[in-house]
């Protein structure tokens, strides 16, 4: 999976079509950062899920400083009292994970929400700021960032310049109807004789044409669709013309969320690594290599799977099924040759 088609796909799929417009506005220009709006909770209380605007279900979570963690962190950092969190999401942002919030200034979304999380347990005020994708590495790069939360997928390649703590699976994810009885259930073969939407010139649609050969030397068909964008897709599964659509994981996610009330409601049929069928793909905070930084990220991260907080917070955006066991420093990546 390379860079420009992650990308691809993370815009592609992230993007639900004039939703994103309401949701999601830009806060400065597109070359530049922007420090972001954030709310403020009682002593001890993360929030996730403001100003979502039905994005996610808003759950107050208990979470304090852990000494035994925060005195990992790096002496300047502790010193600061602040953790500075990247989020990539300009112009537009990319709902649910991050994106503008229903007050028109709040940078919001299950990313900044996480990152909020991790600063509670270190004990340290977040201070989120808003980039542009690839600002948001200058920003690491310069220490005007203290640590990215920012659906990055962790590579070999990236990890020459950069230390990862592993916190979501990085998934693929198939939407069908709600009333429809069919599942992926991890086998292509299961694919046979229907006929799915994936956006063009993405990672997935890689995977997807993978499978359709597969298919064809067995015997078999798998009738691939390419739509010029998200609703004519969604007017595709609503009136019968495909029986599923693949795409990103977390844009999956929010359509299922935007359709549950509708007369038309969607669900999941699956999941895929984005890395694909060998590796298990891995969404990781980012840090400054050998800043000293990915290790207490990481102790945070286990503290709050352990505790419950995770699994609330996952919940809260209906991305439960990118859930990972345990955090880890600088796990297996896309190797070199697909990073």
């Amino acid at each position: 999976m390379r860079t420009l088609s992650f990308r691809s796909r993370l815009l592609r799929g992230l993007t639900a079509g004039t939703a994103v417009a309401t949701l999601a506005t830009g806060t400065a220009a597109c070359g530049g950062s922007s420090e972001a709006a954030t709310t403020t909770d009682a002593a001890g209380t993360v929030t996730v899920g403001q100003l979502s605007n039905g994005a996610a279900k808003q759950t107050a979570l208990k979470v304090s400083e852990v000494k035994s963690i925060s005195a990992e962190l790096p002496a300047a950092i502790r010193k600061s009292g602040k953790l500075k969190i990247g989020v990539g999401a300009l112009p537009d942002g990319f709902p649910p994970l991050a994106y503008i919030g229903s007050d028109q200034k709040t940078l919001t979304g299950a990313e900044p929400d996480f990152g909020r999380l991790v600063a509670a347990v270190l004990g340290l005020k977040p201070e989120p700021q808003n980039f542009t994708w690839e600002n948001m590495f200058v920003g690491i790069d310069s220490g005007k960032v203290d640590v990215a939360f920012s659906n990055v997928t962790d590579t070999e390649e990236r990890k020459k310049k950069y230390d990862f703590a592993s916190y979501r699976k990085d998934n693929l994810g198939f939407e069908v109807l709600k009333k429809s009885t069919w599942n992926f259930d991890g086998n292509y073969e299961n694919l046979a004789g229907k006929t799915v939407a994936v956006d063009n010139g993405t990672n997935q649609e890689k995977i997807l044409l993978e499978w359709q050969t597969k298919l064809k030397k067995e015997g078999k068909t798998l009738t691939v669709k390419n739509y010029a964008s998200k609703n004519t897709v969604n007017l595709a599964l609503t009136g019968g013309k495909i029986d599923a659509y693949f795409a990103a994981n977390p844009g999956i996610a929010y359509h299922i969320t935007q359709t549950a009330k509708s007369p038309h409601p969607t669900r999941s049929a699956g999941t895929f690594s984005g890395a694909g069928a060998t590796l298990q793909g891995l969404i990781a905070a980012t840090t400054k290599k050998d800043s000293g930084l990915a290790k207490p990220v990481a102790d945070a991260i286990n503290y709050l799977i352990q505790n419950g907080q995770y699994a609330k917070w996952l919940t809260a955006y209906n991305l439960s099924n990118e859930a990972v066991a345990t955090s880890e420093v600088n796990p297996a990546g896309l190797p070199l040759d697909n990073s």
